[in-house]
C-alpha cells in the first residue's frame, strides 16, 4: 500500500514500539467471524485467515517485520493479551472499558449488533428485550457484552463461554433472547431452525485496531495513519470482498 499518509521509512524508534521482540504479534480473535476464521486449510498465516490477518500482514510489511499471529477463541482473550503485552497490537470493538488501557484508531469496519428469539416468542421489537423477567445471552466479553452491560436496564444477561457458542447457550438455558453480531446468528439461525432475528440492529459496532497505552502517543498515531490508509487504498474494501464477507462496511474516513 502506498500513501501520503505514511512515512516511506519506519524510524528504528517507531518500529521497536510497535514491535519490539522484532516481530510484529497481531492478537486475532475468531470470535467474529466477519473478522477472522480459522484457516484449516493451512492458506492462513499460524492457523487463522480473513480480513484482520490481511490488515496484519499489510502492517507488518510497512514495518518491514515478520508477522506472529496470536490466535484466540474470544474478544476478552484478545484484548487481555493485548493489555498485558503478550502481543504488540489487535482488532477489537471500541469500547470505553478497553479504552482504559488500549489505545484505539478509527474504526475501519462496522458490524451490526442483532437480538435473536424463537420463532413462538411474543418479542417483536428491540424495544421489548429490556423488560424485567427477559434473560439475554451474550458473549462473555464481546463488544456487545459490554454495551449491554451499561445499557440494559432490567433485562438479565447471561454470558456465554464465547460468541460461537451464544445461540447454542440461549437453546440450553430457556433464555427469552440471544445476542450477538449479525452474521453469526444468521449462521446459528440457519443450522438451528425454529429461531428468528428481529428486524431492526441494537447496536453498530466499531471495529478498530488497537494498541497497549504504554508504547506511546507516536506508535498510537502511526497506527491510526496506518489505518485511514488502508480504507484511502481500498484495502479494507478489498480484503471484505476477498473473504466475501456481507453485512459489513467500510468505516467513513476519521
Amino acid at each position: 500500500m502506498s500513501s501520503n499518509r505514511l512515512p516511506a521509512l519506519v524510524s528504528p524508534s517507531l518500529c521497536a514500539a510497535l514491535a519490539p521482540t522484532g516481530v510484529l504479534r497481531a492478537a486475532i480473535n475468531l470470535g467474529n467471524p466477519i473478522l477472522a476464521h480459522r484457516a484449516d486449510d493451512g492458506a492462513g498465516a499460524g492457523g487463522a485467515g480473513g480480513v484482520s490477518v490481511d490488515l496484519a500482514g499489510a502492517l507488518a510489511r510497512v514495518l518491514g517485520v515478520p508477522l506472529a499471529l496470536v490466535v484466540f477463541d474470544t474478544a476478552a482473550q484478545s484484548v487481555e493479551a493485548v493489555v498485558t503485552e503478550q502481543a504488540d497490537f489487535g482488532f477489537f470493538a471500541i469500547d470505553p472499558l478497553r479504552g482504559q488501557q488500549i489505545a484505539f484508531t478509527a474504526p475501519y469496519v462496522l458490524i451490526e449488533g442483532y437480538y435473536l428469539v424463537r420463532d413462538d416468542a411474543p418479542i417483536v421489537a428491540n424495544g421489548q428485550v429490556d423488560v424485567a423477567g427477559v434473560q439475554v445471552v451474550v458473549g462473555k466479553g464481546s463488544a456487545y457484552d459490554l454495551y449491554l452491560t451499561r445499557t440494559l436496564q432490567q433485562a438479565q444477561l447471561l454470558r456465554a463461554a464465547s460468541s460461537q457458542t451464544v445461540v447454542d447457550t440461549f437453546l440450553a438455558s430457556g433464555a427469552q433472547v440471544a445476542a450477538g453480531v449479525r452474521q453469526q446468528l444468521e449462521s446459528d439461525a440457519a443450522r438451528v431452525g425454529g429461531v428468528r432475528l428481529l428486524d431492526q440492529r441494537f447496536m453498530v459496532i466499531e471495529q478498530a485496531l488497537g494498541l497497549p497505552k504504554s508504547r506511546g502517543a507516536e506508535a498510537a498515531a502511526f497506527l491510526a495513519r496506518f489505518v485511514e490508509d488502508a480504507k484511502a487504498s481500498a484495502l479494507v474494501a478489498a480484503a471484505l470482498e476477498r473473504h466475501h464477507i456481507k453485512g459489513a462496511s467500510v468505516a467513513p474516513a476519521a
